[in-house]
């Protein structure tokens, strides 16, 4: 299961797929009081899922998604000074392993496509992870609900 930390609380999500792509299906907070709130968001579409290898319609970067977030879950700060496209804050944004670099990117939505060279990714974190790959498909360690 994906997480975010956020000040004092821990939020959990789960993706489900549908036939127009990946949905946020529920939603639980921790905080450090231990309440714990569910509730269903049907509202929130993800186009790419953990495993998948995209790439960077800008900047023309191939990489794999190791985690979504439903929404943006960056500080303002981060969002002026690095998003400068402006992309939408309300869509899934994606965690990215960016092959033959160590580098990580944290990708609106808008700016991805899929990769379908069939190449493969490489990056020094890929075995941390995922544990192989499946028709084309990063296979994650440890599978979210």
């Amino acid at each position: 299961t994906p997480f975010q930390d956020c000040s004092q609380e821990t939020i959990l999500w789960t993706m489900r797929q549908s036939r127009s792509g990946y949905r946020l299906h529920a939603v639980v907070r921790v905080t450090e009081a231990g309440v714990r709130f569910r509730f269903a968001m049907n509202t929130s579409f993800a186009q790419f899922h953990v495993g998948q290898v995209v790439h960077h319609r800008l900047f023309d970067y191939r990489g794999v998604i190791f985690d979504v977030d439903p929404v943006f879950r960056g500080t303002d700060e981060w969002y002026r000074s690095v998003a400068m496209s402006r992309p939408p804050k309300d869509r899934p944004w994606y965690h990215v392993l960016m092959h033959g670099t160590s580098n990580t990117t944290y990708v609106a939505e808008r700016n991805l496509e899929a990769d379908d060279t069939g190449d493969p990714i490489t990056h020094p974190d890929l075995d941390r992870h995922f544990i192989g790959v499946a028709d084309g498909v990063y296979v994650p360690r440890q599978q979210g609900n």
